[in-house]
């Protein structure tokens, strides 16, 4: 539920007239474009808002994953939770361009999703399942129906391996779309075959600072041009565009262009017939073109239904008039659709539903008709009850009827009316199913996959129906939310075993938590949670010890809250995870962290037994030479400007003994090689040529004597093993001869990259940098991880 303010601030933004001329302006065209990709954020934002806003066509962004494998500029969430919000970022990137989102894959645990940088379409392919993302391509196609599919990035050397996956399986997916014998179980389920009209590549290139496409794209066969400014903002379309992207703010998405672009180049690859100078040439863009391929009757209540849309756009903002004009296109629009063949249904029928759902849409906008849905509470649990609230604005419209439509698991009774307000009594199953916030679909104009509300009310004598999405997604939760703190310990086999505390918070109704015991490993109750007693001779390895609420598996609600996205959480079982292994700290140590709340490198310190304090702005004003080590999160010279504000005061302290160790940045973290570190220091760029993305490639020991990989812990090959994900990104590129790199590495077939972990005497201290993903390694528990972590916060 959104506070009065979050209320205010909404309805703020989308101002009347901005949406009713967006309503209308649906009704040009009667062609649909999908846009594929591999991420949030990977659609072409600009060329879309000129699709939709200047070209009225309806755009539907096709995505293969949630991101739930990027990084995240704004706070800690890191894999499954990063795909939550993510999907909420693309839902409203995608509200942004009035535009609908079909995902392919479904989180972490599905086979789709997003498992890092990788450098080969064909792996991803493999690792994907090629029949898989194909079957889910097709059956997208099948169900939207577009008329012109673009991929955003060219399947060329040089390009992430999500992306040339994504293009490659969008092509061969045209073909089998059209084919009745390809995935039959499609047909069987309702969906006909459906040739798509054209597939273009984009004519752009797609290098820049992440990638490096090693061949030239293909020649322009037509432009999308949209010059000039939005008439319904006085916005050029690709800074409408950029107010999209602006919605993914974890990947720190937005610029202001001062000249915004203004055409896009496209290359026709299957389709069409060549020599076009439009891209909508060929194609049925309007309802009078369908009515070309008409018998006359029907042709000619097309046409009609054409010129009174033109009437109720040329009447914009006198309500009345357009009321008149859309419920009379409408009427002409319904009499076409009983006069079609079952031929004509095929080919046409879903071009005059959806424009039919959209003119209901543009009537309730004419007829000031809006509608505040929520849940009370936000969220349901299994077994629980709660209230839906509709309420009604001030409008012109006759109320016919109000109807819940709701997920499976949750009922509703009648409703109890007070003026304005409707309230219905839910009901969730017992059996009702729990999930995470990764909903197979989003659209602006008919709302998500989940709970909506359907208005069905009587304009201009039509009695219209329009779907409106509650302010906050109404989710199935766990009715228990377990906090295990700590949720990962760290047990070194070189010193004794203490007891170690887990207090324990457990939010919902009274229930009774257990901790399960493990080998050499006992549980005991206590006041405030459990005591774990570890065995001195309990061998290396990773130990999980099951938590239950009742004897049923706890799950742990970690909120995932944003002002660009609202509220959501994401849902993970709650265990005790216990890492055993062969560590030791070095002595007299006393660590400074600075972090800017991108990983949690500071708390894993804390967990493996050394003095750590956090720095804030106050800390960094202080006296740092009370520490012997200062660690510098990832990305956090981009975060604090109080950092950037002291980089001089931290090359004074690493003059005078300290020991300085940075964590991977990108360049446009507010690294700058001659300023940031006390040396200078190039982050290479595009980063694709300067990452290591297979997580089992091996390391090459250059400098196995240095201190740093000598004590207190001997770094060795096993120290690398089992790595997740990949060995690091951003890698140090060139450097002042003062640095000494330590490993090299490579993917296969490359060149060994030596800028991975770097060290360099300066005065009487050091500053080390590692492009190393230490900091997900923690996270994944790899014991390597921690001992070569302990070895770089040693004094210098």
């Amino acid at each position: 539920m959104l506070t009065a303010r979050e209320r205010l601030e909404r309805r703020k933004a989308r101002p009347a007239l901005v949406e009713l001329y967006r309503a209308l302006s649906r009704l040009t065209s009667t062609l649909t474009v999908m846009n594929t990709g591999a991420h949030p954020d990977d659609e072409e934002s600009g060329m879309l808002a000129a699709l939709r806003f200047a070209y009225g066509m309806r755009v539907i962004i096709a995505c293969s994953t949630r991101g739930e494998g990027g990084q995240n500029s704004l706070g800690p969430e890191r894999g499954g939770a990063l795909g939550v919000l993510r999907t909420r970022e693309l839902e409203e990137a995608a509200r942004t361009l009035d535009a609908d989102v079909v995902w392919l894959g479904h989180g972490p645990d599905d086979p789709v999703h997003d498992f890092g940088f990788s450098k080969d379409g064909k792996d991803t392919l493999a690792r994907w399942g090629r029949e898989r993302l194909l079957e889910r391509l097709v059956r997208a196609y099948r169900a939207e129906r577009p008329d012109i599919v673009i991929p955003t990035f060219l399947d060329v050397p040089g390009q992430h391996g999500h992306h040339r996956a994504m293009t490659e399986a969008a092509e061969e997916a045209v073909s089998l779309a059209a084919d009745p014998h390809a995935f039959p179980e499609h047909l069987a389920g309702g969906l006909t075959p459906w040739q798509v009209g054209k597939f273009y590549l984009p004519a752009w290139s797609g290098g820049g600072g992440t990638y490096d496409d090693e061949v030239p794209p293909p020649n322009a066969t037509v432009t999308v041009s949209a010059p000039g400014a939005d008439p319904a903002t006085g916005a050029a379309y690709a800074e409408i565009g950029e107010w999209s992207r602006a919605f993914h703010a974890s990947q720190g998405m937005g610029e202001w262009q001062p000249e915004p672009q203004a055409e896009w180049p496209l290359h026709l690859k299957l389709g069409g017939s060549g020599g076009e100078t439009d891209i909508r040439d060929g194609l049925p863009a309007t309802l009078a073109d369908l009515a070309s391929g008409l018998g006359k009757e029907a042709g000619d209540q097309l046409h009609t239904a054409q010129a009174r849309i033109e009437l109720a756009l040329g009447a914009f903002p006198q309500r009345v008039e357009i009321i008149e004009n859309l419920a009379a296109a409408a009427r002409h629009i319904e009499i076409a659709q009983s006069l079609l063949s079952e031929e004509e249904k095929e080919r046409f029928g879903h071009r005059l539903a959806r424009k039919l759902a959209e003119i209901d849409a543009a009537l309730a906008c004419a007829a000031g008709l809006t509608a505040t849905v929520w849940a009370e509470p936000a969220v349901l649990a299994p077994g629980g009850s709660g209230t839906l609230h509709v309420h009604i604005g001030p409008n012109e419209a006759a109320f016919i009827e109000i109807e819940p439509i709701l997920p499976e698991g949750i009922s509703c009774g009648q409703a109890r009316r007070e003026n304005s307000l409707a309230s219905f009594p839910l009901t969730v199953s017992g059996e009702a199913p729990v999930r995470n916030a990764y909903p197979p679909q989003f659209s602006s104009l008919l709302g998500g996959a989940g709970a909506a509300v359907a208005l069905h009310a009587e304009i201009g004598g039509r009695k219209a129906r329009i779907l409106v999405e509650p302010e906050q997604p109404i989710d199935i939760v766990p009715a228990h939310s377990v906090a295990l703190s700590p949720d990962a310990a760290i047990v070194s086999t070189c010193s004794a075993p203490g007891p170690i505390p887990v207090r324990t918070d457990i939010d919902g109704p009274k229930a009774s938590l257990e901790l399960a015991a493990a080998p050499r490993i006992a549980v005991k109750k206590t006041a405030e949670g459990f005591e774990i007693e570890i065995a001195r001779d309990i061998q290396p390895g990773r130990y999980s010890l099951r938590a239950t609420v009742d004897g049923a598996q706890a799950y742990r609600q970690t909120p995932v809250a944003y002002p660009h996205i609202g509220r959501t959480r994401f849902i993970a079982p709650q265990n005790l995870d216990v890492l055993v292994l062969d560590l030791r700290l070095p002595e007299g140590t006393r660590v400074g962290y600075i972090g800017g709340g991108s990983d949690r490198v500071g708390l894993w310190l804390k967990r493996m037994g050394l003095d750590v304090t956090e720095l804030d702005e106050a800390g960094l004003r202080g006296d740092l030479s009370r520490f012997s080590t200062i660690v510098v999160g990832i990305f956090a010279f981009g975060l604090r400007p109080d950092l950037s504000a002291a980089t001089e005061k931290l090359h004074e302290w690493i003059a005078a003994g300290g020991h300085l160790v940075t964590l991977y940045h990108r360049p446009s973290d507010g690294w700058s090689p001659e300023k940031t570190p006390p040396r200078r220091l190039v982050i290479g760029s595009p980063s694709l040529r300067w990452r290591v993305t297979d997580p089992a490639s091996p390391v090459d020991i250059l400098a196995p004597e240095h201190p740093l990989l000598t004590g207190p812990n001997r770094i060795g090959q096993e120290d690398f093993s089992g790595w997740d994900k990949e060995r690091g990104l951003y890698f140090a590129s060139r450097w002042d001869d003062a640095y000494e790199p330590l490993l090299a590495m490579h993917d296969a077939g490359e060149a060994p990259l030596k800028g991975s972990l770097l060290s360099a005497r300066v005065g009487r201290g050091r500053h080390t940098h590692t492009s190393l993903v230490l900091h997900h390694q923690l996270d994944k528990l790899v014991p390597g991880a921690f001992r070569l972590m302990a070895n770089l916060v040693q004094s210098a």
